[in-house]
């Protein structure tokens, strides 16, 4: 998800030679924008339950397993309702996440790599996200176009057509847009004012009044349709997924269905070639209707199948990557126009204003004559002015490599500004640096009811019509919302199709139940498919208790749970098969992961079959590979949903404090939040004429490193110093047992080797 190529760090030298040489800068590292918001995050005015001191020894437990009204707020200047909306999206986004080592160009992680692998599910978790971030949002504005052109909220659409008149009698029309846009940059208000909200599902496209959403009532103000939901955004996030499951409709779209049907090859169990392909069965069916008209579809027939099928799915990459990049620029756009918390409100707008200012000034002293020629001469040297274009090109790349990555939005006028996913990693950090996880979104096996939500109609007198109208659109209509029950009554009455369906689905879930059944037997027998595949179909039983630091979770095949630890030497995530015991079968400490990777339960194919004929939820797993190519999986877990890269990861512990008195390591890289080490504050402690001062971790990995040294009278005793002598040369004493190694005093440089080769002893 994220990639290490954006190194800041790097300028190029001006010499002769024709490829230019890369020098490295070893400059100050610095965290993320998103880790210093983490950092500071108990400096805010406003702050929530995770931005609080607590006197937890671990964490603090904000309602995990709880009600969400028992949740207290969680997160200054956000609503709960908000907060798990963009982690529940967050979830259904990111795939698979990769560290990096260098600072990113834009100041914010969490970017898509530029080699990032293809795979059906990731296009149908974009184009959901494309619906959700982008196409509701153009339905909401062509509703507001609609409403203006109806004329029924009079006064509005009257002040339009005079300004917009004014400006064009004076010849400034292009400076009064230009000046109308930065007005609603800046002003939300003024957005509120002049494009006042209403529930797009409930304007009639015809006539600008108000109607009956297409769901029968309005229970959501946000969506498309009007439906129901539980939670806050869900409403959206159905219909995204119904507008993908309908586009496998599509006539022969091999590659649309195997998106809505999940396939996952990148991630997925290799043992899944049995099972039946739907992709082969759609294209097979598509061949049977060809031949039913006369078409022969045989291969020597047809000698642009192939070629076609195979640039389809060697585009769908890049396609797929364009898309994504689409949707984060949109959501950059949209958190700068409407900043959350805790990132800046003002910055980004002036900047975006900024950018204007010229547009604006230019406006003023071009003609419409001069703004005609001028495009005409554009068009004209794009289209015939190859032969400079290209040498020009090929100059700039050999000059300035990976200059496009300097001239992107999200690196210029949009730096430091989030996409929904920066946005909730951040607020998953902030959470974790406060040691107070923030507890997962809320779900129910309830469905949800069929009635206007608890302020639907108030607030819509500025629509022009009656309030008998309004009450009347938002109350529930039967007819609407009685056919959905009468479709599913006739396709359940006694038919013959019904009946054979009725008799397949009896025959797989036997068969499935006997795989089922025949893995519990291979895996006892030391099958690794098997072992992966226990506990992957979800029972009828209820969801065990998760978090905030103990997730149940298999590996190899066995039970047991999942920890994140962050009060140890290190935060570490580890496994063990009991809760009593003490020895976890491994443990990985956060800086040591490299990589982190949903696994499916099940290959896609299968997952198809298990849940159609089961009607069981399969539970997908969790690969952790660390920097020595090690890989742990995690399987049946739910560890996949809440476990991910918080704020101690190699970037962010080599920028931790050490004093350079006393050694005393602070996990901060905020210096100005830092004044004095808490040690050295005592008298009785030495502290040189200059004053107190810190290095950062990365700094003294440059210049120190540890020693063990065996103590020569007991072998059970090591000592642990660095070199040269560092701080106040203190040493720190491994002492091994019969219950488990006792660590003595502290280790001034504790870096991953330290802590690998400490536990290894």
């Amino acid at each position: 998800m994220a990639t290490a190529s954006d190194d800041p760090n790097r300028r190029f030298s001006t010499g002769v030679p024709s490829e230019p040489e890369i020098i490295e800068q070893h400059q100050e590292e610095a965290p993320t924008v998103s880790h210093a918001l983490a950092e500071e995050s108990k400096n805010f005015e406003e702050k929530g339950a995770a931005q609080l001191e607590h006197g937890d020894v671990e964490v603090k437990n904000l309602g995990w397993n709880e009600s969400p009204r028992a949740v207290p707020h969680l997160v200054g200047g956000l609503k709960n309702d908000d907060v798990w909306t963009l982690m529940r999206r967050f979830d259904k986004q990111v795939f698979y996440v990769k560290s990096i080592q260098e600072p990113p160009l834009g100041m914010l992680d969490m970017n898509i790599a530029d080699d990032e692998e293809f795979s059906p599910e990731k296009l149908r978790a974009q184009i959901e996200r494309l619906y959700v971030s982008v196409l509701v949002q153009l339905f909401a504005f062509y509703k507001q176009i609609i409403r203006l052109r109806s004329w029924k909220e009079t006064q509005r659409t009257s002040a339009f057509l005079g300004v917009y008149t004014l400006a064009w009698l004076l010849d400034i029309l292009g400076p009064t847009l230009i000046i109308f846009l930065m007005i609603l940059i800046w002003s939300p208000d003024a957005r509120n004012i002049c494009f006042p909200g209403a529930p797009p599902s409930l304007i009639d496209p015809k006539t600008g009044g108000v109607k009956t959403p297409a769901a029968g009532v309005l229970a959501s103000d946000d969506s498309v349709t009007g439906a129901p939901e539980k939670h806050k955004g869900e409403a959206v996030e159905q219909e995204a997924h119904s507008f993908v499951t309908s586009l496998s409709t599509t006539d022969g779209v091999k590659i649309v269905v195997s998106t809505a049907a999940g396939k996952h090859p990148q991630t997925d169990p290799d043992d899944d070639s049995a099972a039946p392909d739907p992709t082969k069965l759609t294209e097979e069916a598509t061949e049977a209707r060809q031949k039913s008209v006369g078409d022969n579809t045989h291969a020597e027939h047809n000698r642009a199948k192939k070629p076609v099928s195979n640039a389809v799915w060697d585009k769908a990459r890049p396609t797929m990557h364009m898309m994504a990049d689409f949707v984060d620029t949109w959501e950059r756009f949209g958190n700068a126009l409407s900043p959350a918390a805790p990132f800046h409100c003002h910055r980004p707008k002036l900047i975006l204003i900024g950018v204007l200012v010229p547009m604006l000034l230019g406006s003023y002293f071009t003609s419409p004559y001069m703004a005609m020629k001028g495009m005409g001469f554009s068009a004209g040297f794009g289209f015939f002015g190859d032969p400079i274009i290209t040498p020009a090109l090929n100059f700039i790349n050999r000059t300035y490599p990976r200059w496009e990555k300097y001239v992107e939005l999200r690196n210029t006028i949009l730096r430091g500004v989030p996409t929904n996913a920066q946005l909730a990693i951040t607020l998953l950090r902030i959470g974790e640096k406060n040691k107070a996880p923030l507890p997962p979104p809320p779900t129910s096996d309830v469905p949800p009811p069929t009635v206007p939500h608890e302020t639907a109609g108030e607030g819509l007198e500025h629509l022009g019509v009656s309030q008998a109208e309004i009450a009347a659109a938002v109350q529930p209509d039967p007819n609407i919302l009685n056919e959905d029950d009468e479709n599913d009554e006739e396709k359940s009455k006694h038919k013959k199709s019904h009946r054979i369906m009725n008799f397949i689905r009896t025959t797989a879930k036997g068969g499935v139940a006997t795989a089922l059944a025949a893995d519990k037997a291979k895996a006892k027998a030391g099958a690794p498919h098997a072992k992966n595949r226990l506990g992957v179909v979800k029972g009828e039983q209820p969801n065990p208790i998760t978090g905030p630091i103990r997730f149940p979770a298999r590996y190899k095949g066995k039970k047991g749970h999942a920890y994140i630890t962050a009060t140890a030497t290190t935060p570490a995530v580890s496994w063990t098969i009991e809760l009593e015991d003490l020895k976890p079968a491994w443990t990985v400490s956060i800086g040591e992961i490299d990589e982190l990777k949903k696994m499916g339960g099940l290959g896609w194919k299968s997952k198809i079959i298990v849940g159609w004929a089961m009607g069981s939820e399969i539970v997908d797993g969790l690969i952790i590979k660390t920097k020595d190519g090690q890989e742990h999986h995690l399987t049946a877990s739910s560890l996949v949903m809440t476990f991910t890269p918080e704020q101690y990861d190699p970037l962010t512990a080599d920028s931790w404090l050490v004093c350079d008195t006393c050694g005393t390591q602070f996990p901060t890289a905020d210096r100005s939040a830092l004044k004095t080490c808490h040690i050295c504050d005592d008298p009785r402690q030495f502290v040189p004429p200059s004053g107190q001062s810190f290095s950062t971790l990365g700094e003294l990995k440059k210049h120190f490193k540890n020693e063990w040294v065996e103590c020569p009278s007991d072998p059970n005793v090591t000592f642990i110093h660095s070199t040269p002598k560092l701080a106040i040369g203190q040493r720190a004493i491994l002492i091994k047992t019969p219950k488990g190694n006792v660590l003595w005093d502290c280790i001034t440089l504790l870096d991953e080797e330290t802590a690998d080769t400490s536990q290894d002893l």
